[in-house]
């Protein structure tokens, strides 16, 4: 298993003969605060052409877009159990599934009603991304990504990309301000 840490770039399938299903894990616990309301963090995928844009809409797999018409992306949804314990949601991705004009995959978390609600990445702790090998149920990579929130509502935790026949896994971490709403007018999702 590698750790990584922020803007660490890894091969995921050179090193790993044969990998086409995975499960990317995200993780996190929440800190004490007095504000009330319960914490719903959300987690996505954006699938991006090489523009760094969204090829349509439906490429944007999330809790109301679970499954990508490729197949190639499947989100999970909140309530899973058994040998993903530990992680809060999961993504599963078919590599050989992925249309060959997806250039990358961006996996982001999100803080639902963040406003509303007066929350943000700086009352989360622990947060992280793993991507295990679904056929030997073996974790490959994973990412803390540390505490270095503060006011942001949404964060682009990774990705994978494609280089030639290879995928590869970037730790990105970066944190938006505006939520769900920003991370998709940035990847170019109609809202």
């Amino acid at each position: 298993m590698i750790s990584l840490f922020k803007g660490q770039k890894v091969d995921l399938t050179k090193g790993n003969p044969g990998l086409s299903k995975i499960i990317v894990g995200l993780g996190w616990d929440v800190n004490k605060y007095d504000g009330g309301s319960a914490f719903d963090l959300d987690t996505a995928a954006f699938m991006l052409g090489t523009n760094g844009k969204v090829r349509a809409d439906s490429d944007f797999v999330f809790y109301n877009n679970l499954k990508h018409s490729s197949g190639a992306v499947q989100h999970m949804g909140d309530n899973l159990t058994g040998a993903g314990e530990g992680d809060d949601e999961q993504i599963k991705v078919e590599l050989s599934k992925v249309p060959a004009n997806v250039d990358k995959i961006a996996f982001t978390a999100t803080i639902h009603e963040a406003e509303e609600r007066k929350q943000n990445f700086g009352q989360v702790s622990n947060a992280y991304i793993r991507i295990i090998d679904e056929a030997k149920n073996a974790e490959l990579i994973r990412y803390d990504l540390g505490e270095d929130f503060s006011i942001e509502t949404a964060v682009v935790v990774g990705e994978l990309y494609r280089q030639g026949s290879e995928w590869k896994f970037n730790a990105i971490g970066s944190g938006f301000k505006g939520g769900l709403r920003a991370l998709c007018q940035n990847f170019g999702v109609n809202v």
